[in-house]
Parts: C-alpha cells; sequence; structure tokens
C-alpha cells in the first residue's frame, strides 16, 4: 500500500534548562519556551534538593542542556559524565539575580537562547551522518 504522507516529522528539539534550584530561571525557560514549534522543554535543578533535580535521565532525554552558568555545565559535566556530550551543554551566563518570569530574564532569555540554540538539531533516528 502506497501513501500519499509526506516525510516523516522530525522529532522535536528536546531542551533541557538547568540553573542551581529549579525555582526561578530554568523554570521560566521553560515557561516562555513551551510552546515554541519543533522543541519539547523541561527543566531541572543541580542541588539535590531542587524543585526537580538534574537527573542522568532527564539528561539522556535531552538533545541540549542550557545551563544559566559555568558552575551548573561544570557540575553536569561531573555528577553525569557521559550523559550529555560536552557540545550539548551550553552556558548562558545569566546570574542568580532575577525573579521567576522577570521581564530582564525573559529578554535575556530570548535574546540569547534562540541564537544558541541555532546550530543544534536533534541527531537523525536513522544514525544517518551529513550536516543538516
Amino acid at each position: 500500500m502506497t501513501g500519499a504522507a509526506g516525510p516523516p516529522t522530525p522529532r522535536p528539539l528536546r531542551v533541557l534548562f538547568v540553573c542551581a534550584q529549579n525555582r526561578l530561571r530554568s523554570p521560566t525557560a521553560e515557561s516562555i519556551f513551551r510552546d515554541v514549534d519543533g522543541w519539547e522543554v523541561a527543566s531541572a535543578g543541580t542541588n539535590r534538593d531542587a524543585e526537580v533535580p538534574v537527573s542522568r535521565d532527564l539528561l539522556e532525554w535531552a538533545d541540549v542542556a542550557v545551563c544559566m552558568e559555568k558552575r551548573h555545565r561544570d557540575i553536569l559535566r561531573q555528577r553525569f559524565r557521559g550523559a550529555l556530550p560536552d557540545n550539548r551543554i551550553l552556558t548562558l551566563g545569566i546570574p542568580d539575580n532575577f525573579e521567576f518570569m522577570d521581564a530582564e530574564l525573559i529578554r535575556q532569555f530570548r535574546r540569547l537562547v534562540p541564537w544558541r540554540l541555532e546550530a543544534i538539531r536533534p541527531r537523525p533516528a536513522g544514525g544517518g551522518e551529513g550536516a543538516g
């Protein structure tokens, strides 16, 4: 049976936003990027008492982890070695001095995140190679 369906729809880019407590910055990012077409987002914190602590499962789910600060990236690399390639752990350099959904924080996310993720694409399901 031949179908009229076009090419398969690519899997969404899975983005994990990471801060320390998962209370202010990363949940803000998750909230504002939740409805972006082609993205699936989640957030977590590096502290063990975070609202949603980062786990190996979350990192293996993600195509890319977007960390607020270098220290978050360093914790992911140390605690979850190999769960996500180093080139898939990005750092924004956003300090912990914003409230949840702060207007300036949202402006920074909207300016930085799409630019940083521009070159990140989900790996093909078949494991094929090539530029995308």
